[in-house]
């Protein structure tokens, strides 16, 4: 992804932060509503039915978060409103968001709930994100804020306020909320995990799909950790949590978390990726993990970067991937300007920097990527800025892992007829034991997101009988 600097406060103030508010958080619910629990949400469209007012539920109106009856024979648009897709939390991947059908986000705004676009800055995150528990009855949940956590989310004259708690029936029943099937069901198939995700790798071990993507939604790309998600169908994801987090994990680099990769050898995992500061110096380096599984939890393989940013002259050191080739030699492929790669060592974790070399092919920006098919070498990449519409996918083959290449041309890009935009930041696998490939790559969420607002999509890629990539058609 392309960094633009700017001054941003310090990783370890905000985890202070986000765990000071989690602490007081359980001190408040022991305090005055005895023993909670944290209660598991499901991710995906959903609808929130009052407990002490069946049959209305959580709507927005106009923006504003409003308590309304709800039936089949509704408008659509009053059962679109009263929908929405509940996501990792923008603050805490510990709680959760609430997005609404037109990309907007259920947050507090002088103790008022409602919907409004997501600006990415630290405020914004903590006031759209809401802790879980156990609500007044079985099954049901209350939200409390993720900033106010005395306060929690209630409906007044059936209007939606973050009020403070308070220990009585009334209260605890009119912050309680039963999780139902949505009043809009989704009929796109995208985005394929639900939340703000870009720069996925997608690979394959064992038979199983495993995706590996930027947390997405922070102003200036300064996300701090990385997720793992899994599936056997590239349709049906397992949230595998977080598997590396900068700030306690990363004595070199406490934000800019960007595009992980991940590679097997020796029966270990090698997670590779993008990393650097939040004030003070703004290089970005590459770093590598190792892990016993596919899922983590990674530990820093080295205590120190693996490639740093002034290491070599010109481009950026961010958007690592690695390409193992049939003879068990692994290289590792970067950069943003400029496109290097270099053969690893069998350690997976260090190289010899004489035999870096620079392979920018012509319209390279970013996001390299390297597979193999029928002897045949793709080298492929991302053009133009991810802030752009017009970013998008390019493609060259070689007759080695390292060129020369021979630039076939643009392979995905938008299609503003269906409201996708900004297609890049890629990676292929191939499904195992066959020759039918799929892309994983993200765009702007549809409809209202933009640079630092991406969601994660997922589509087939094509060959022709001489070996070109046919046009991906980026799909709803």
């Amino acid at each position: 992804m392309t960094f633009r600097s700017r001054r941003r406060r310090r990783r370890t103030a905000t985890l202070r932060a986000g765990t000071a508010a989690l602490v007081l958080l359980s001190a408040c619910l022991v305090a005055v509503a005895g023993p909670a629990h944290a209660a598991a949400l499901p991710t995906g469209a959903r609808s929130l039915e009052s407990v002490s007012h069946p049959g209305r539920y959580v709507r927005h109106l106009n923006s504003l978060g409003r308590l309304d009856p709800v039936t089949s024979g509704s408008a659509a648009q009053t059962r679109l409103d009263a929908t929405f897709t509940i996501v990792n939390g923008l603050a805490s991947p510990a709680c959760f968001s609430f997005q609404t059908r037109d990309g907007l986000f259920l947050r507090h705004r002088d103790w008022g709930l409602r919907g409004d676009a997501n600006t990415g800055d630290t405020t914004f995150r903590a006031d759209a994100t809401f802790c879980a528990v156990d609500g007044s009855v079985a099954g049901s949940v209350s939200l409390a804020s993720y900033n106010y956590p005395g306060r929690r989310i209630r409906h007044r004259d059936f209007a939606l306020w973050l009020d403070t708690y308070q220990d009585t029936a009334l209260f605890r029943a009119d912050s309680s909320f039963r999780i139902t099937a949505p009043w809009a069901p989704r009929t796109n198939r995208g985005p394929v995990i639900p939340g703000l995700f870009a720069d996925p790798h997608i690979t394959a071990f064992g038979g199983r799909y495993y995706l590996y993507p930027t947390t997405d939604g922070y102003a200036g790309w300064s996300g701090t950790y990385y997720k793992a998600f899994s599936s056997t169908d590239l349709v049906n994801w397992t949230d595998h949590g977080v598997i590396l987090d900068h700030g306690p994990d990363v004595s070199w680099a406490d934000n800019s978390a960007w595009a992980p990769a991940v590679a097997a050898r020796n029966g270990r995992y090698y997670l590779y990726f993008s990393g650097g500061q939040a004030t003070g110096d703004t290089t970005k380096h590459l770093g590598v993990a190792v892990a016993d599984a596919p899922t983590g939890p990674f530990r820093d393989a080295l205590g120190r970067a693996l490639v740093r940013g002034d290491q070599f002259s010109g481009g950026q050191a961010i958007d690592p991937t690695v390409f193992t080739d049939d003879d068990g030699q692994s290289y590792l492929y970067w950069g943003q300007g400029v496109a290097r790669a270099v053969p690893l060592n069998a350690d997976m974790v260090s190289f010899d920097p004489a035999r870096v070399r620079v392979v920018t092919p012509s319209g390279y920006n970013e996001a390299p990527f390297v597979f193999k098919r029928d002897g045949v070498y793709y080298f492929m990449w991302s053009e133009n800025d991810t802030r752009s519409e017009d970013y998008r996918v390019a493609y060259a083959t070689g007759s080695t892992p390292l060129g020369p290449w021979t630039k076939r041309g643009v392979v995905l890009q938008k299609r503003l007829e269906a409201g996708i935009k900004g297609t890049g930041h890629h990676s292929v696998v191939r499904a195992p034991g066959s020759d039918t490939w799929y892309v994983a790559y993200h765009r702007f969420a549809v409809p209202a997101g933009n640079g630092t607002n991406r969601e994660t999509a997922v589509d087939r890629m094509e060959f022709a009988a001489d070996g070109t990539i046919r046009p991906i058609v980026p799909t709803l």
